[in-house]
């Protein structure tokens, strides 16, 4: 990315609200005399633009020349040297037609949706850059606010949100509008603290220097998800602006179902502490309740706790454990967004030791084991009658198989750990 700090600039600015925090772009005076069209620049030009608009096409030739248009009158309202990369993998005019109006096509070695939009930042040289569909969905002419909005210094990324702003007819379907994007804008909410109305809005306006902080690796529609799950992450400020939704142009590549699985999956593979942490503590505090009710025979109304919920609560309980278990090997094994910040996979991925979950594993195993062994020699005495203490013996049985599990889980952490230590 460019640093427009390293050119001097003019005073007066994109826009007066814009200029509350002195950013080098708001600063800039509108040459009111050139055009969207004079204003912007090819790959070859020896001026430093300072936007970037990145689109990325997919046999979008009904919609692009209007996004195009739209794209330069905002460059022209901005007043600013600026740059039009269509990431492009189409296989009818969409390029054709770009390039005839001055954009700068490149073209993915990899299919997606995300692909395509790090294959355009690759080619980015402004100070900051737009995203944004080319089916005529998002309006371009909007583009100065949310770039007003962006060049405030405490701002990092600017969206565009439809759910806080107008959509029109035909836009966006009711389920998408109703249920799919404010049900999984709530679920990144909920994993990422991202505090935003509209997560999966495409028209979005980024710092240059917080777009090279990102670390963006999916190559599908995760993409829109995975910059706002790294950016909050990372603690990035991301501010929204409302925006006008519009019916599109061309035929719709979105499938509702499949695509809104592959958000929640991504979020929650990268989210393990709500994955894994949490319903396991949530299992294993069932459980336990469940078994110590059982092992006093505790009894509401008509409720009794007896062997057949020991049964039950020892199963909850395991089950807990193993998930559990998981959250410890993904801690280690995976690189997610989302670190775990549950108090006890925090202290096991800073203090553990082989020796310590061996430790407490042999112990459980052992007390496991001794209230067994007792329960069988009195079963002997008796003369092989009924089982005495049934719950109890169940009970044993529990600790004693969540000792053997603690033992060889602790030895696959510790091989885990040290095949982190040396890649």
């Amino acid at each position: 990315m460019s640093n427009a700090s390293d050119t001097p600039h003019d005073q007066s600015g994109v826009n007066a609200e814009a200029t509350a925090d002195a950013d080098p772009i708001a600063e800039r005076t509108p040459e009111t005399d050139l055009s969207g069209d004079e204003l912007l620049v090819g790959a070859d030009s020896d001026q430093t633009p300072s936007l970037t608009i990145v689109m990325p096409t997919l046999n979008e030739e009904q919609g692009i020349e209007e996004c195009i248009q739209r794209a330069k009158r905002a460059i022209e309202e901005l007043g600013v040297v600026a740059e039009i990369v269509i990431s492009d993998s189409s296989t009818d005019r969409t390029p054709e037609i770009a390039r005839e109006m001055g954009a700068i096509v490149v073209e993915p070695t990899e299919s997606g949706y995300g692909n395509a939009y790090k294959y355009g930042f690759e080619h980015a040289r402004g100070e900051y850059v737009a995203i944004g569909d080319a089916d005529t969905t998002y309006d371009f002419e909007e583009l100065p606010k949310l770039v007003r909005l962006a060049t405030r210094e405490d701002v990092d990324i600017a969206m565009g949100s439809r759910l806080e702003g107008e959509i029109k007819d035909g836009a966006m379907p009711p389920l998408h509008r109703y249920v799919g994007n404010p049900l999984l804008t709530t679920f990144l909410n909920t994993f990422y603290d991202a505090g935003v109305s509209d997560a999966h809005s495409g028209f979005r306006v980024i710092d240059g220097d917080a777009l090279d902080e990102l670390a963006l690796e999916t190559g599908g529609m995760e993409f829109a998800s995975e910059m706002v799950m790294d950016a909050a992450a990372q603690d990035m400020n991301i501010e929204e602006v409302p925006i006008t939704y519009h019916e599109r142009e061309g035929e719709a590549t979105l499938d509702s179902f499949r695509d809104g699985w592959r958000h929640v999956k991504f979020m929650l593979v990268n989210a393990p502490g709500y994955l894994f942490s949490l319903p396991a503590a949530l299992f294993a505090l069932l459980g336990v309740s469940i078994m110590a009710l059982s092992l006093v025979g505790a009894q509401f109304g008509a409720v009794t706790f007896g062997l057949q919920t020991m049964i039950g609560g020892s199963l909850i309980t395991i089950v807990g454990y193993q998930v559990g278990s998981l959250a410890m090997f993904s801690s280690i094994a995976t690189d997610p967004i989302r670190e775990p910040r549950d108090p006890i996979t925090q202290w096991i991925r800073n203090r553990f030791q082989l020796e310590h979950g061996a430790s407490v594993g042999v112990v459980l195993f052992v007390a496991g084991a001794l209230v067994l062994s007792y329960a069988v020699v009195g079963w002997t005495i008796t003369g092989y009658a009924a089982v005495p203490s049934a719950t109890v013996n169940l009970l044993a049985s529990t600790v004693t198989l969540l000792g053997v599990q603690t033992v060889f889980c602790s030895f696959f952490l510790s091989m885990l750990a040290t095949s982190g230590d040396a890649a």
